[in-house]
């Protein structure tokens, strides 16, 4: 893209210094001055902590073309052409559409949010939209997919990558045939522009529950922040059973002549209902209700909250013009998601043992019901609460939560960063001890905590790994180590199968 388009897309005034800067073609935008290549944008970010203005220098000797930002500081100069712009962070976002050539304009792109569900549900939608013919590619927390299918990791760990990421992510997507996108959005990425140039035809709010606090402040401002998908997509899907919230999105999602449909798990008023919910050890059935008709479902998940997902998925695919008979049989073929309720193969003899990604008192509140119902004997639980600037205020009730829905609770670590571990697990001890119960230990090392539960448990029990679920580190202090549920809870249950056999 030229120099001089580029500043048109910003809507900002260019200088041509020597009547040939405008030719100068910039390849891509960055943020961050040692993510810089030759030929590419660099946006002066004003954080908390540093100022993008102080790495002009380093920017520019590594190729940066452009500088973009709020305003040069007194006494700095730009030895590149200099673009001022209102807000740098929205500049990020539109400077990297327009460089990558606006590719959500060619994609039908349905995006997810919420506190709950939305990985579950975005790969749902996924199945969803492929299995019904779309090639489709995906965005999420787990990583992103192209229509080859293949899993890959973009460059920062973030549930949404920043902009210039998620942009390029999009055209690649275009490159390799993709007529369609799911792109999990997460309330950081819509509160700090990093999804500002995604132009999304459906929207999919799954519920919102205290979560992210130390980010948005408040409730009201969580909420608002979550609200910017509704209020960007020409069509929205809502949670009716997320009270009193709906009430507030319906009126912003069809402003301007939008449109919105509802849909309710609990068999509710509203377009879209699930009723009849069968729950087995292995799978769901349910008969759901549609503006197109009715149809017998089979989901093969358990967690009595993923009726919630499918039905969100299935409602916000329906709005890109699939019929119900179709989704309900793509919906039969859906083969889970890593991470959540993901149950380990098991031998004569073993528990049930289950890795989930519930880690609010909430989400984890569901998991244990849902795992209760088709839990024979007893129910265990493993889990944690994250550190550092996390929000705090969540690790009593998840202690209280924990031992009130399970039969016993093993609370651990899950990432507690610069928090000393002994102050967490006190916590979570108190919401339990607060509520006059008894049923936990706390075991520091979560592999420790695993092989414990698995160990004691019996063959009719179930084991819920909470909290961690797809994710491949744990942080400890300073220290990030590579971590995989999955593969801790089969150690275990190897090590739970040597100890028989010598016994």
């Amino acid at each position: 893209m030229r120099l001089a388009d580029l500043a048109d897309a910003l809507g900002v005034p260019f200088a041509d210094r020597t009547g040939h800067e405008g030719d100068t073609v910039v390849t891509g935008v960055s943020h961050q001055a040692d993510w810089i290549r030759p030929g590419q944008a660099f946006v002066a970010v004003r954080g908390a902590r540093f100022d993008g203005h102080s790495f002009i220098n380093e920017a520019v000797e590594a190729g940066a073309v452009v500088v973009i930002g709020e305003g040069l500081p007194e006494h700095t100069a730009s030895p590149v052409p200099y673009l001022r712009v209102a807000s740098a962070r929205e500049a990020l976002a539109d400077a990297a559409t327009a460089v990558e050539g606006r590719p959500s304009d060619q994609l039908t792109v349905l995006g997810v949010t919420g506190t709950d569900g939305k990985t579950t549900t975005s790969c749902i939608a996924l199945h969803l939209l492929r299995e019904t013919g779309a090639q489709t590619g995906l965005l999420s927390t787990i990583g992103y997919e192209l229509p080859d299918r293949v899993l890959r990791q973009p460059p920062s760990h973030f549930t949404t990558p920043e902009a210039p990421q998620v942009q390029h992510i999009l055209a690649e997507m275009v490159r390799h045939g993709a007529t369609a996108a799911v792109v999990e959005s997460s309330s950081h990425a819509l509160a700090m522009d990093r999804v500002r140039g995604v132009s999304y035809d459906v929207a999919v709010w799954t519920n919102l529950t205290g979560e992210h606090l130390d980010f948005h402040g408040t409730m009201e401002q969580y909420f608002a922040d979550k609200a910017k998908l509704v209020q960007r997509a020409r069509h929205s899907v809502l949670n009716a059973d997320d009270l009193p919230w709906v009430e507030q999105l319906v009126p912003l999602a069809t402003a301007g002549g939008r449109t919105c449909t509802t849909y309710s798990a609990e068999g509710g008023d509203a377009d879209w209902r699930a009723t009849d919910v069968l729950e087995g050890p292995q799978e769901i059935t349910v008969t759901v209700h549609a503006p197109g008709g009715r149809a017998e479902a089979r989901l093969p998940m358990i967690g009595r909250f993923n009726v919630a997902n499918a039905l969100a998925a299935m409602a916000g695919v329906a709005a890109t013009g699939v019929p119900l008979a179709d989704l309900v049989a793509a919906l039969a073929t859906f083969p889970g998601v890593a991470g959540r309720m993901e149950m380990l193969e098991r031998e004569p003899g073993d528990p049930r043992v289950i890795v989930d990604f519930a880690h609010t008192p909430p989400s984890l509140d569901k998991a244990l019901a849902t795992v209760r119902v088709t839990t024979e004997g007893r129910l265990w639980v493993v889990l944690g609460s994250a550190g550092g600037p996390r929000d705090p205020s969540k690790r009593a009730p998840l202690g209280e939560v924990a031992t009130r829905q399970a039969d016993h609770a093993v609370f651990t670590e899950e990432d507690h960063r610069s928090t000393p571990l002994r102050d967490i697990l006190a916590e979570m001890e108190r919401g339990a001890r607060e509520a006059g119960r008894d049923n936990f230990v706390s075991i520091g090392d979560r592999t420790e905590a695993i092989r414990y539960a698995v160990r004691e448990a019996g063959a009719e029990d179930t084991v819920l790994l909470a909290g961690k679920g797809p994710e491949e580190t744990l942080e400890r202090d300073t220290e990030t180590v590579p971590w995989v549920e999955i593969g801790e809870a089969r150690t275990a249950l190897r090590l739970r199968h040597d100890e028989h056999a010598d016994a």
